[in-house]
């Protein structure tokens, strides 16, 4: 969705007073002149600025017809939103109020920070917190009762089933993701490797950048000797078990490692907490190689590799590309399903899925009421917000079945 003139006016004020923060402009590398929205994921000095877009971004994305002002705060890893005033409508507007608290995946963070920013322009009575603290401790604070929805890229597995204790829990999926395989490569763009030798990289099998199998893979490049260091997830993470699972389905039995939320990484492995964490390693660590949402590995400046796909097309990730392999979904009845290793020549092979996680049940009507909004506005006008942060949003087919199935949130 394209900003308005005066929305894009308002945005190149605030981009002129940010001239001194730029990166290398490539296919692959990220400007966050151009972007600062995406600085949220960075530090706190970008919470100000950031928030300013953010802001920006809710005019573009709601049908408002009157004027608001807000405030709000999306501190580290966290996403928090308390309106103030507002008006309009659009899907997801609510008279109800309240507070509703959510953690998890990394992934949505970037997703969540905006959809709360715009969210309190038609919800102004409404405050939500997200804390990006990786899908595997989302869902465990959902199961203990510490959150009202938890955010998950992976379905819940039979080890966590009992600590739900019986109750139906509700999956909306909100978004589809590229997870980059990142790299820092002085001088080397374009990098291509196959599932393979990814899965041999983060084996601890393939040592230096200029192994043969590289190297076969990209005549002409000047690979260096530089020893790899791989960056990997220290929690329990859905966009790592999206990546084992590409890697177990790419490389078939290559890989040896699993594909849980949690991987026994060779010893040594950089591992680090989040996304954020794993693209902090790599940004500072000549020779390192990770795996990150596409959205932190573009607010990182980040190279990323084309990766062979099942068509056995090199493909970069892009929004495109993980439309692409999200199209081709197999959806369950209760709203699951992979994206990853999908068929289609355009296809992004490592293309990861996110749901919001509520419990069918709720213990008031108030708790229903507030959900209902939020997760309305994440399903409706907040899909609108993707492509522009680097995610791609739910095709027709399936965000038709995850809107139809708001009706099951009762108390």
């Amino acid at each position: 969705m394209l900003l308005t003139p005066p929305i894009t006016e308002r945005v190149a004020i605030l981009l002129r007073s940010r001239r001194s923060i730029r990166l290398e402009s490539r296919a692959m590398r990220f400007n966050y002149k151009e972007n600062p929205l995406m600085q949220l994921r960075g530090s706190k000095q970008a919470v100000v600025a950031g928030g300013a877009v953010l802001a920006a971004l809710a005019l573009a994305a709601c049908s408002s017809s009157s004027s608001s002002s807000s405030s709000s705060s999306a501190p580290g890893a966290t996403g928090t939103s308390t309106a103030t005033s507002g008006g309009g409508s659009t899907s997801g507007a609510s008279s109800a109020s309240g507070t509703i608290n959510g953690s998890g995946s990394t992934l949505q963070l970037t997703f969540e920070q905006a959809a709360i920013s715009a969210f309190k322009s038609i919800s102004p009575k409404i405050t939500v917190n997200y804390s990006g603290v990786g899908s595997g401790t989302g869902r465990a604070n959902l199961a203990a009762g510490t959150v009202n929805f938890a955010g998950s890229d992976s379905p819940i597995p039979a080890t966590e089933t009992a600590d739900f204790k019986g109750q139906k829990v509700l999956y909306f999926p909100i978004l589809f993701s590229p997870i980059a395989v990142t790299y820092n490569l002085s001088g080397v763009s374009n990098l291509k490797l196959t599932p393979k030798v990814i899965a041999e990289i983060f084996q601890g099998q393939i040592k230096t950048w200029n192994d043969p199998a590289i190297k076969s893979l990209n005549p002409g490049v000047n690979l260096p000797s530089t020893a790899i260091t791989t960056a990997v997830r220290s929690d329990s993470s859905g966009t790592t078990q999206n990546f084992a699972t590409f890697l177990q389905d790419g490389a078939g039995s290559t890989w040896t490692l699993g594909n849980a939320s949690t991987v026994k990484w060779p010893s040594t492995a950089h591992a680090a907490n989040g996304n954020g964490g794993v693209a902090s390693v790599v940004k500072s660590t000549a020779g390192a190689i990770g795996y990150n949402d596409f959205a932190t590995a573009q607010a990182s400046g980040l190279s990323a590799a084309l990766v062979q796909n099942k068509s056995g097309a090199f493909v970069a990730p892009s929004v495109s590309g993980a439309s692409a392999a999200g199209d081709g979904s197999v959806v369950s009845p209760d709203l699951t399903f992979s994206a990853v290793w999908a068929s289609g020549a355009s296809s992004y092979p490592i293309t990861a899925q996110s749901w919001v996680l509520v419990y069918a049940k709720q213990p008031n009507a108030n708790d229903v009421a507030l959900l209902k909004a939020y997760i309305s506005y994440l399903l409706g006008d907040g899909q609108k917000l993707l492509t522009q942060i680097f995610y791609a949003p739910m095709p027709s087919s399936i965000d038709s079945k995850a809107v139809a199935q708001l009706s099951q949130i009762t108390s």
